[in-house]
């Protein structure tokens, strides 16, 4: 693998608080060199890549994805969809364990941890289940499922309705020193509901999922953080009043970190009309009350990540009746172009966007796998490029995820990834920009 210099970006590293012009070094998976200009050490039989106009900065981290293997590959495979993620610029993603079978034990650990070394094209890292093929009834064994390399632990779209159980599972995870990552929902106020709970659903003779729903349980589990002194992250946060628990819970000491995701910030339930199944997902689109008061979140650093809960799903099972249709949109390949909207508009800055798409998950995730999320020299080279300005098309025909299931297609973003660089490996690159080599 030759060194390559990538030549003249706008670099903006919010774990080193840099934002300049300058050049960085790669040398054999790693980075070597960083600094302000244009100029960096010369090598001998080199690469150059020419970044002048661009951002480059770490490669963007995915704290919550569904790769769907094993059991699902008709929807997504860990191939599939490790493509898909270097399209979109993250070069580490999640995994979540709602696979057939559940990631509940150390066997299933290490079949994806296996497929992810020889069919992913970026670091995928796996989240075991909370409970026993995530039916809320039994502890999973975490202690082998963490030898295995288990990162965090949930039962994902099956939350832990027994409070019980869920306060063992936290004291279990606080030993560990694990994050238990929370999809806050209590079922028995959803049952049946499709879409946010209000004018809107009514006018579509739909039935709604009230925002108590969500605010119930985030408020039960942060109680249960408080008690236990566990690591809890509340995942794809979605109301107002949630993102004011979490508030109140930081400023009272509990270790909580949350997530959203690039549809909540900028999708609200009105994308639903015409019975859009692209757009149901589970928590259901909200007002723009809520998208508000999320920017506002991710601002005031309550909201600590975005995280894309990428859902693919095959066409067949989008083109039913809204009501049986499954919940969930492909987003790792236009998470940037729609966040870009926000900056653009002014809600968010570059670095703030950043910060919360790298190093920011990466101190949620830890230093177990080295250190993520960062430019710094000694670290890993995974690096993401974008033209914050080009504008492109959505067209799903050319996602390298096998989900097509996006309320996205067809739209103009502003904003796309050009090269995506994974442990030193070009992974992902876009025909405007090319690695020179040296002659």
């Amino acid at each position: 693998m030759k060194p390559l210099v990538i030549q003249g970006g706008h670099i903006i590293d919010p774990s080193q608080g840099i934002d300049n012009i300058g050049s960085l070094l790669v040398v054999e998976g790693k980075i070597a060199w960083l600094g302000k200009g244009e100029a960096a050490p010369p090598q001998p039989d080199y690469a150059t890549l020419p970044a002048q106009g661009l951002i480059v900065c770490p490669g963007f981290i995915d704290l919550h994805c569904h790769l769907r293997q094993p059991g699902f590959e008709n929807q997504e495979t860990i191939a599939t969809g490790s493509r898909a993620a270097a399209r979109g610029g993250f070069t580490t993603i999640c995994c979540m364990p709602n696979t057939r079978p559940p990631l509940d034990n150390r066997f299933t650990i290490a079949y994806v941890m296996s497929l992810a070394s020889s069919e992913g094209v970026v670091r995928i890292l796996p989240i075991g289940c909370i409970s026993k093929q995530r039916k809320g009834k039994e502890l999973a064994p975490m202690d082998e499922m963490v030898s295995a390399g288990v990162i965090a632990f949930s039962d994902d779209g099956s939350p832990v309705q027994d409070t019980g159980l869920m306060c063992r599972a936290l004291e279990h995870s606080r030993a560990i020193g694990l994050p238990l990552i929370d999809h806050s929902e209590d079922t028995s106020l959803s049952a049946g509901g499709v879409m946010n709970e209000g004018a809107t659903a009514t006018k579509l003779g739909l039935q709604g999922i009230p925002p108590a729903a969500e605010e119930i349980m985030v408020s039960r589990d942060l109680s249960l953080a408080l008690l236990t002194g566990a690591r809890l992250h509340i995942a794809h946060v979605s109301t107002t009043v949630s993102v004011e628990l979490i508030r109140q819970a930081k400023e009272k000491g509990a270790k909580v970190t949350a997530e959203v995701t690039p549809h909540h910030l900028t999708l609200t339930e009105e994308t639903v009309i015409g019975y859009n199944t692209n757009a149901k997902v589970n928590p259901p689109l909200r007002t723009k009350q809520d998208i508000k008061a999320l920017i506002q979140g991710l601002n005031e650093n309550i909201i600590d990540a975005i995280a894309t809960d990428h859902a693919p799903h095959t066409e067949a099972d989008k083109a039913s009746e809204f009501a049986l249709a499954p919940s969930g949109i492909s987003g790792l390949e236009t998470a940037l172009g729609s966040l870009m909207s926000l900056v653009h508009s002014g809600q968010l800055t570059p670095t703030t966007l950043i910060s919360k798409l790298t190093c920011e998950p990466a101190r949620i995730i830890g230093d177990r796998y080295g250190k993520l999320g960062s430019l710094e020299v000694g670290a890993s080279a995974d690096i993401t490029i974008f033209d914050p300005d080009k504008e492109w098309v959505v067209d799903t025909k050319a996602f390298a995820s096998k989900g097509k299931n996006t309320p996205l297609a067809g739209s103009t973003l502003k904003g796309r990834v050009l090269t995506t660089i994974s442990q030193g490996r070009l992974v992902y690159q876009d025909d405007s920009i090319m690695v020179r080599e040296s002659r």
